[in-house]
């Protein structure tokens, strides 16, 4: 199977290449590399012994995009590019409407004139909105309170819209929890440029010097511990449950969507306290009043994902907590670069 993953050098993209390429696919990837680095490239070929094919691009590049389809015969599309703060969103809502809508409508376009009609899209749970109820099935009615989630269930809307009119058309949308952890090797993992939005990386940060200390915002939520609660998923499990999305698409017409979580939740002290017991490294942190839109805790129905796609995790809390900072405390300054 040849494939196209977009944003291919992203955190979550870079590791589902990995899990691809050591399935056997083909891998072609293309990237602008604006919130990554060329390196990943190297760290892939490094873990796989094949250096996929790289194109330095944005996804609503339409030129581009025509000659990279004119130059691959693609079974499939995985479609990982796009921005991803919420608070970023806030402030610049065109911005993501722009990128992240717009540019999966140019890629849709571009799969549909060069008749590659098997689509994978990276979702979101943001897209529920306030829960009206717990765990989150993907029955839950769709009501984002961010301009973020607003864009990824648009995409979703489109993806649904071309699966109706064209029959021949198969599109999953994946809707992710809370991604964390690294390759267990410790050369890929995850690098935000700036202050990391995310618990996990900032945590890392903070372990290995390069942060005073982790916020934790709220303490008396009515949860285990006061503290947020969140499902937490191993970034290589969610990347195998890609390749299952592979399959379905493959075997499949129409639209659908699934949960990719663990199916239960942990808090955030929970968190620091598997990291500091599991690789010895104490987190110095202080608790912040509330943020305004948290909620006190959501978690995945993961059962869907059992049913339709065979897939479930299989990576403990120990493994994330472990696998995140055997990568963070191997490359402190990420991948070091700013390409």
């Amino acid at each position: 199977m040849k494939i196209l993953v977009t944003g291919g050098t992203g955190y979550i993209g870079s590791h589902f290449v990995v899990v691809a390429q050591q399935a056997g696919m083909d891998v072609v990837i293309v990237d602008s590399l604006e919130n990554s680095s060329a390196k990943v490239v190297d760290a892939i070929e490094s873990i796989t012994g094949i250096r996929p094919y790289f194109y330095k691009g944005i996804d609503h590049d339409i030129g581009l995009l025509n000659g990279i389809f004119s130059n691959h015969k693609f079974d499939a599309v995985v479609h990982f590019a796009g921005y991803k703060s919420v608070a970023e969103s806030t402030r610049e809502p065109m911005k993501y409407y722009r990128n992240n809508v717009g540019g999966t409508a140019v890629l849709m376009e571009v799969m549909r004139n060069h008749n590659v009609t098997n689509f994978v899209f990276s979702s979101s749970a943001t897209i529920y909105g306030f829960p009206q109820f717990n765990p989150y099935t993907e029955s839950h009615p769709i009501s984002p309170f961010n301009v973020y989630g607003h864009s990824k269930a648009m995409v979703e809307t489109m993806m649904q819209s071309q699966c109706g009119a064209v029959p021949e058309w198969s599109a999953i949308a994946l809707r992710y929890f809370n991604p964390v952890g690294a390759h267990p090797g410790g050369d890929l993992g995850e690098d935000p440029k700036g202050i990391p939005n995310n618990l996990m990386p900032y945590l890392t940060k903070v372990a290995v010097g390069a942060l005073p200390e982790l916020g934790i915002f709220g303490n008396n939520y009515d949860t285990v511990d006061g503290t947020g609660v969140r499902d937490y998923i191993h970034v290589m499990d969610l990347a195998e449950g890609h390749l299952k999305a592979l399959e379905w698409v493959n075997s499949h017409r129409g639209f659908t969507a699934v949960n990719l979580g663990a199916g239960y939740g942990y808090s955030v002290l929970q968190i620091v306290e598997a990291f500091e017991r599991v690789n010895g490294v104490k987190v110095p942190y202080s608790f912040k009043p509330r943020r305004a839109g948290d909620l006190p805790a959501y978690w995945a129905d993961a059962s869907t994902a059992e049913r339709v796609l065979d897939w479930k995790v299989s990576r403990s809390l120990d493994d994330m907590v472990r696998d995140s900072w055997t990568w963070q405390s191997r490359h402190p300054n990420g991948y070091g670069d700013d390409s």
